[in-house]
């Protein structure tokens, strides 16, 4: 891995075709050789805008892991920017119910523990929160 600045690069080798983060700093991530500035959710096929996008930590509901839990993967990795901040279990309680795990981590965290997991074919998401300036 090389480090420069507040960014991170990755490299992995990868199935052709999967969406791995490539890098990520402390307002973005890297998928593949685009960077995304706002909140998403990525799955091995998929990518997309998750509801938060452009909220806050705090401004998180339920119904934003409602969201998730209609996705079928085993478990989730929830980026909470560049500090590690635990949701309060009310609001995770969706996917306790579809029966999704949950990991807490940093932004950097997620995104290697991620790529790994991905790798290995497992039913990974990776929910990654970008913060408004």
């Amino acid at each position: 891995m090389l480090c420069y600045g507040f960014a991170m690069k990755l490299h992995l080798n990868t199935l052709h075709g999967q969406l791995l983060f490539s890098g990520y700093g402390d307002d973005h991530v890297i998928i593949g050789a685009t960077r995304h500035d706002t909140s998403l959710l990525l799955c091995a096929d998929s990518l997309e805008v998750a509801p938060w996008a452009g909220l806050g930590f705090d401004a998180l509901t339920a119904a934003h892991f409602d969201w998730i839990a209609q996705r079928r993967f085993d478990i989730l990795l929830f980026g909470t920017g560049n500090r590690l901040r635990f949701p309060h279990p009310s609001l995770t309680r969706p996917l306790v119910d579809a029966r999704i795990g949950l990991e807490v981590m940093d932004i950097g965290a997620l995104c290697r523990t991620y790529n790994i997991l991905a790798s290995e074919g497992r039913s990974v998401g990776a929910a990654v929160l970008i913060e408004p300036a």
